[in-house]
Order: structure tokens, then C-alpha cells, then sequence
């Protein structure tokens, strides 16, 4: 257990798509000793994410795209399957992700039931991500999706059987984290 966390000093490092920041603190250890660190931290503000699902057919709505952080990791394509996802800019949590949903799947909620909150790498990011869910149907398909010119996004939209999603996992074709969490949600609470 730590207490009296007190911050010294934060240094901004990089403001060029996001915020960078290296921040010295000191705290007061369990033996009464205070420690000083510093660590850096990338703020690129909070977003929310959500599986879209249809019990009918057993099918959910994922979407591809090219993630550059995956490819200079070792992604030979680059290609990543995930959920539909977006950073808040301002909105609350079911807002962004209704309007997320829409340019990127092309389909129309209203009804979103949020599952739970998550900070996905808390060791270096300061995001916290907001984990929906919600139910479609064919007729809620307004688009075709595919992202936002200016944001210059060019997403592929994908709907697949709960079976085939849960395969991919196992044969490493999803390794989104957050797209992990949320097919298994969907197993393990019997929603499909």
C-alpha cells in the first residue's frame, strides 16, 4: 500500500497526436520511506466499445482495418479484428459509441446496456475504456459503414457466427484484447 501521493513535476514530451507526459511523483511506502519515480504516460483520452449482437442468427458485427502499432510488432498485414470502438471527444460514453457504431458499421442503435469499465494498458496509457453491448437487426443497417472520410478510416465491416468469432480467438486472427473480452462476455453470460 502507498499513501500521500504527491506529484513533483510533469514535463510534457510529445503533443503531436496525443499527449505525452513524463511525471515525477513521491509517495510514502508501507515502511514509512518515501520514494521519488518518474514514468511517462500517454494520454489519448478515454473512448468506448461495443459487440454488436443478433440472437436470431447467432451472429455479431466486428469490423478490420490496418492498426500501425500491430505491424511494427510483428502484424504481418497489419490488419486487426476488432469491435467497434472510439475515442469520447467530448461525448459521454453511450453517445460516442452510438455515433462510432453508425459510421463504422453503418447500423443505427438506440438500446446500449454498458458491462463495465476497463483500463486497458494502465501501466503506460491513461485510457479508460467503456464496454458495451447492444442487439441488431437487418433493418437497423442505415450504411455501409466503413469509417469517416476525414478520419481517413477505412474499415471493413464483418459479420460472423458467434462459433466463428470464438475460432479466431483460438487460432490467433482476433488478438484484440478488447474485442477478446467482449466475445467472451457474450459466452459466458449466454446472451447467444
Amino acid at each position: 500500500m502507498i499513501e500521500n501521493i504527491k506529484i513533483l513535476k510533469t514535463e510534457i514530451l510529445s503533443d503531436n497526436w496525443y499527449i505525452l507526459k513524463k511525471v515525477t511523483y513521491e509517495y510514502i511506502k508501507k515502511d514509512g520511506t518515501k520514494q521519488i519515480q518518474s514514468r511517462e504516460a500517454y494520454d489519448r483520452g478515454n473512448g468506448a466499445v461495443i459487440l454488436l449482437y443478433n440472437k436470431e442468427n447467432r451472429t455479431v458485427i466486428l469490423t478490420r482495418q490496418f492498426r500501425v502499432p500491430t505491424y511494427i510488432n510483428g502484424n504481418e498485414t497489419g490488419m486487426l479484428i476488432e469491435a467497434c470502438a472510439g475515442l469520447l471527444d467530448n461525448d459521454n460514453p453511450e453517445d460516442c459509441i452510438r455515433r462510432e457504431t453508425e459510421e463504422e458499421t453503418g447500423f443505427k442503435i438506440s438500446e446500449v446496456q454498458k458491462i463495465f469499465e476497463a483500463y486497458m494498458s494502465p501501466g503506460s496509457v491513461t485510457e479508460i475504456l467503456y464496454f458495451f453491448i447492444a442487439e441488431y437487426t437487418k433493418e437497423m443497417k442505415i450504411n455501409e459503414g466503413g469509417g469517416v472520410e476525414h478520419e481517413e478510416e477505412n474499415i471493413e465491416v464483418l459479420e460472423l457466427s458467434i462459433e466463428d468469432a470464438v475460432k479466431m480467438i483460438k487460432n490467433g486472427e482476433i488478438k484484440d484484447a478488447k474485442t477478446i473480452m467482449l466475445l467472451q462476455y457474450i459466452c459466458l453470460n449466454n446472451i447467444l
